[in-house]
């Protein structure tokens, strides 16, 4: 089955129902679909970023991850939606991909089968197994026995004593449960004595009484909204960018540029987050494993929840449909799972009675990523900036403990109810073409001038640019005693005044990775090493822990491709920028976390010769 051209009319447009139909008929017309299979995911093929720069055809084309149940075994195929046929299928020695829905149901299958899970149920005074939900974790890698045969996912128990079971853990108990072989290769059952928490933690209508109503807030645009999506690309107070729901990375921007003299000055080619962990810092024997690479292990957009405007983004939001495949690469639309908003932005500028009211261009998702709920929001300032900020939110991982037992791993947020301390690292990959791909990263360190001749009044401070010429040297961390940040120039053009055009990062909150170098967890999430990594731009490498994270024993990503030094001066670059929150729980945070906010900003740096919102128009 062939389709025209008109199913996408540009070349970066995600794939249609239409499209993830035609490309599940390709691959089983090619004989190649045997056994127990499932879709891991299914997405467009990015074309070559050449041709799409250079606005050449090029033809539709869908890949996929399929994994083989019976064989254990996993496969990236190609199918060209063009001419109808399979371009390419080729098997990745010893790749897991992400954990799906079918893995969740045979775990838990196996793990009730076993007269053991039934007995643990007992002894803790739970009667009804139907009672109990397990959680199957990625399995991560460890060394351990059983690690390296077939694929592997780790089972936990929870009580559905109400709609919130995360708050009602069935503590020690943690099953390693070998999927390929159907069998369980070790069943942890300790700590017996910790209670199971019956404590009310609902989320609903009812569980506590209401404050009184804040006053009605309307929000209105009686003209209608300032931007304007024409073929997919959205247009706003000079900025020009599309975008797509990938089943993976979530929300991804493409050919972000800004309207500058009449032209469309290019300034990334593509953002997104590239991949994500939540290392917990409890070493107990149910709890090590509990490191989830959400973007590659689970998939965060395919996750994403459906947004009502009012309620999840602003009442006077537009908001998108998006399509994603399941495993069985049947199209599921995921209502409203984009929103696209303008809101107040405060001052832009001012000085005496001249004042210009700024406004902000906001394109939000929210991703349910187990327990916890992500919202990833690009937001364009009229300035030129451009800002990611992470929402965090959701239900902390718990853990249950015994009466007045108390831990260095967590912290007690409830009756009985322990919440772990732990990390969130957000790995964001930014194809910068900063007027064009041709672009060098600078970096910029302020110091203090010794005291002396030059500095003869203690307040004198200079700062220092240099060129990071190679990839081992752009492997670079945060300073707040130099406050470090990093410039992508171009290395052609020029500003009015003669200096090189660019944009800089400026980063916000951060934190260092208490895992040790040696963890297997940080082996395989090396980006951590760094804040800041740039690479010679590859289209193949865009997961920053490697394609395949589950079950890796790490050396992937990052960490592989910097380590040929590529030179990176003058050169298309990719400049990686890896952001941590630390989280020690507290009470506050239970039985819902309120939501807490992260984020970098990439702004002009001599991209313009002066305030380019300087011809924002006066207000009312």
């Amino acid at each position: 089955m062939a389709l025209t051209s008109s199913a996408a009319s540009n070349p970066l447009a995600p794939l249609t129902a239409a499209e993830i139909r035609a490309a599940v008929a390709i691959f089983k017309n090619s004989g190649r679909l045997r056994g127990t299979y499932r879709f891991s995911f299914i997405a467009l093929d990015e074309p070559p970023k050449a041709s799409v720069l250079r606005d050449a055809a090029v033809p539709r084309r869908a890949f996929a991850v399929v994994y083989n149940r019976d064989a254990n075994r996993t496969y990236e195929a190609v199918a060209d939606l063009s001419s109808g046929q399979l371009a390419s299928w080729k098997e990745i020695p010893g790749a897991q991909p992400a954990v799906g829905e079918s893995d969740s149901t045979l775990a838990d299958r196996i793990v009730r089968a076993d007269p053991r899970w039934r007995e643990a149920m007992r002894v803790r005074g739970i009667r009804d197994p139907n009672s109990v939900l397990s959680v199957a974790w990625p399995a991560g890698y460890f060394g351990l026995p059983g690690d390296d045969e077939g694929r592997i996912v780790r089972v936990t128990p929870y009580f559905a004593g109400d709609q919130n079971f995360y708050a009602h853990p069935v503590e020690g108990i943690a099953v390693h449960v070998n999927l390929t072989t159907g069998k369980i290769v070790d069943f942890l059952d300790t700590d017996r004595d910790v209670p199971v928490s019956r404590e009310n933690a609902e989320l609903g209508p009812g569980t506590t009484p209401y404050r009184a109503a804040p006053a009605p807030l309307q929000i209105t645009q009686p003209n209608g909204v300032g931007y304007q999506i024409e073929d997919g690309e959205v247009r706003w107070q000079k900025w020009r960018f599309r975008y797509a729901l990938h089943p993976r990375e979530g929300l991804v921007l493409y050919t972000v540029g800004y309207e500058d003299g009449g032209r469309v000055r290019p300034v990334m080619y593509r953002g997104s987050l590239s991949e994500m962990v939540v290392p917990y810092g409890d070493p107990g024997k149910a709890w090590f494993f509990r490191n989830s690479f959400d973007a590659g292990e689970l998939g965060l957009g395919v996750l994403a929840s459906s947004l009502r405007p009012g309620v999840d983004c602003p009442q006077n939001s537009s908001v998108f449909d998006a399509v994603v495949a399941d495993e069985r690469g049947e199209p599921r639309t995921i209502p409203h799972a984009v929103a696209l908003y303008e809101r107040d932005a405060g001052i832009s500028w001012k000085h005496g009675d001249n004042t210009r009211r700024a406004r902000e261009l906001v394109l939000s998702f929210l991703s349910e990523a187990g327990n916890y709920e992500y919202g990833f929001d690009w937001v364009f300032h009229q300035d030129g900036a451009l800002e990611m900020r992470v929402a965090l939110t959701g239900i902390m991982s718990v853990k249950g403990v015994a009466d007045g037992m108390h831990e260095p791993y967590s912290h007690m947020v409830a009756k009985n109810i322990a919440a772990v301390h732990h990390q969130h690292f957000f790995a964001f990959r930014l194809d910068m073409d900063v007027d064009g791909p041709a672009n060098r990263v600078v970096e910029m360190n302020s110091a203090p001038v010794p005291a002396g001749p030059k500095n003869p009044y203690g307040g004198a401070f200079t700062m220092q640019e240099t060129v990071l010429a190679t990839e081992r040297k752009a492997q670079r961390s945060l300073s707040l005693e130099s406050s470090r940040r990093w410039i992508v120039e171009s290395s052609t053009a020029k500003n009015a005044l003669g200096q090189p055009t660019g944009y800089a990062l400026l980063p916000g909150e951060n934190a260092v990775p208490f895992l040790l170098p040696d963890a297997w967890v940080r082996k395989r999430a090396g980006f951590l090493n760094a804040h800041v990594w740039v690479t010679a731009y590859d289209p193949s490498e865009m997961h920053a822990a490697g394609d395949y994270p589950y079950q890796s024993k790490g050396g992937d990503g990052l960490a592989k491709w910097s380590a040929a030094d590529r030179p990176i001066d003058n050169r298309d670059v990719v400049l990686w920028y890896t952001m941590g929150i630390t989280h020690n729980p507290r009470p506050e945070d239970w039985p819902v976390m309120p939501t807490h906010i992260a984020g970098f900003k990439l702004v002009p740096w001599g991209f313009f010769a002066r305030n380019p919102a300087m011809d924002i128009p006066p207000g009312r």
